[in-house]
């Protein structure tokens, strides 16, 4: 029995930290799923997920992945609250064009509503 347990031993592996890093990262990409990784580089599912765990904690030279994926959402939150504020600043300028021209036409600005002067910056319907 002890020389199979020594056997076992001498036929462990070992991978660079490289070498998990690139697979992990493979793996939460989405460009490969964990089966084919997992024969892709002749390794276990497990051994997979105890990396994938590992990498989580940045114990692979990495950012934490929480830390990782809250950057990425605040950036992407970043990129929607300004393109929602050149869509509002679109519709303001188009809103107070209109009551303008309506105004010079002589006609109701808002259409049967009640309405205040559209300053530069509040509009009211």
């Amino acid at each position: 029995m002890k020389d199979r347990k020594d056997l076992a031993m001498r036929n462990q592996r070992s991978f660079s930290v490289e070498f998990k890093r690139q697979a992990v990262e493979e793996l939460l990409s989405g460009e490969s799923r964990p089966a084919q990784l997992c024969r892709r580089y002749n390794i276990t599912s497990s051994v997979l997920y105890h990396w994938k765990k590992q990498y989580s904690k940045g114990k692979f030279n990495n950012e934490p992945a929480e830390e990782a994926a809250l950057r990425d959402r605040i950036g992407k939150l970043e990129r929607l609250v300004g393109k929602i504020t050149l869509e509002n600043d679109f519709l303001k300028r188009g809103l107070q064009n209109s009551i303008s021209q309506s105004q010079r036409n002589g006609r109701p600005s808002c259409g049967g509503s009640t309405c205040s002067e559209v300053s530069g910056e509040d509009v009211d319907l």
